[in-house]
């Protein structure tokens, strides 16, 4: 019985330091899960340039109306912003005046002719009888509205808006870029004349009829550094008018089988430039790379990447040499090729 008792209470302190020893253990810990990236996969392409510049709408012809007499206007027949043709009456000078000088003038014409077969046929009296004779002012009746004249300035002034020109101010350095893009005086203005523009207007909404090249100014303005060139549009139903603001927006030319990929894509690093790029084991590397020239929220890489390569766009703070990452495609915004301000040729 003892030893019964013995055993018993050996058996009981071996599943309790079992028990206590199962208790003890600790789950095995898991590490977070790989960071999520997004990503594009470098494609050679042709690329559009597409620039956009800010511009202002401006009569294609501006012109001021001035008096060409001195007189009382007694009626304005027009309405502001009206459209006007050729023959339409915009001012009324009162005639009075004009109608009495020339009654006068009728009357010394008459009297002259009068002097003149009078003088054939006494010639020695022709000089006395040939004087010009002054008749008295005449009463002129109290006038209504302004008093105008050559010297009053403007009356108003008149703009032609079909077509309608665009006011488009480019900087000095993009227009030296595009000065070297086409050396050839010929093949510069045939090239010009062959862009079509579009006119984004001022809610967003692109205009439907499309935009011609028409005019450089000949100087660069040396307070600003730049120099403007002038793009006309057809505007039949007068929808645009002088003064309103928009973009215009063009595609300068294809850059052929270009590697580009978004410029936040991109780390500079004391000077130098680096991506970070995913392995089909889903590892990340990061790799020097040289670049070329920005268009719009793109960049083109010269070297350092080839086709098929997967390079970090969103995330890449969260990666390192060697890191596993999860991979999703990244999706470009619909105007990542546009230009929307003066950029340099080289970073």
């Amino acid at each position: 019985m003892k030893l019964m008792k013995q055993l018993v209470a050996l058996s009981a302190l071996l599943i309790c330091g079992l028990f206590i020893a199962s208790c003890s253990k600790k789950p095995a810990q898991t590490g977070p899960p790989p960071p999520e990236v997004l990503v594009t996969t470098v494609t050679p392409q042709d690329v559009p340039r597409v620039l956009e510049r800010v511009a202002t709408l401006d009569g294609f012809i501006n012109a001021n109306i001035n008096a060409q007499v001195q007189g009382y206007i007694i009626s304005r027949d027009y309405q502001e912003g009206s459209v006007v043709k050729k023959g339409d009456l915009l001012f009324q000078i009162d005639p009075r005046p004009f109608e009495a000088a020339l009654a006068q003038a009728r009357g010394t014409l008459a009297k002259d002719k009068a002097n003149q077969v009078k003088a054939d046929a006494d010639e020695k009296r022709a000089m006395d009888l040939f004087k010009k004779k002054v008749i008295s002012d005449q009463e002129r009746d109290t006038q209504v509205g302004d008093l105008v004249g050559p010297s009053t300035g403007p009356l108003t002034t008149m703009s032609q808006i079909d077509p309608i020109k665009a006011v488009v101010t480019a900087g000095e350095g993009p227009f030296t870029d595009f000065v070297s893009r086409h050396p050839d005086a010929t093949e510069r203005n045939a090239y010009i004349k062959s862009l079509e523009f579009d006119l984004i207007l001022g809610n967003g909404e692109v205009y439907p009829k499309k935009g011609k090249f028409y005019a450089l100014d000949r100087n660069l303005d040396t307070k600003t550094g730049s120099i403007r060139y002038y793009v006309t549009f057809p505007n039949p139903g007068n929808i645009l008018r002088p003064g309103q603001f928009g973009k215009v927006r063009f595609v300068a030319d294809i850059k052929k089988g270009a590697m580009v990929i978004p410029q936040e894509a991109v780390n500079e690093l004391q000077g130098g430039y680096q991506v970070a790029v995913v392995g089909n084991d889903n590892k990340v590397s990061i790799r020097p790379v040289k670049m070329g020239e920005r268009i719009g929220a793109m960049w083109e890489v010269t070297e350092g990447l080839k086709p098929g390569d997967k390079v970090v766009v969103q995330g890449g703070q969260k990666v390192r040499e060697g890191a596993p990452v999860t991979v999703k495609d990244w999706t470009p915004p619909a105007d990542a090729l546009v230009s929307k301000a003066d950029q340099q040729k080289k970073p």
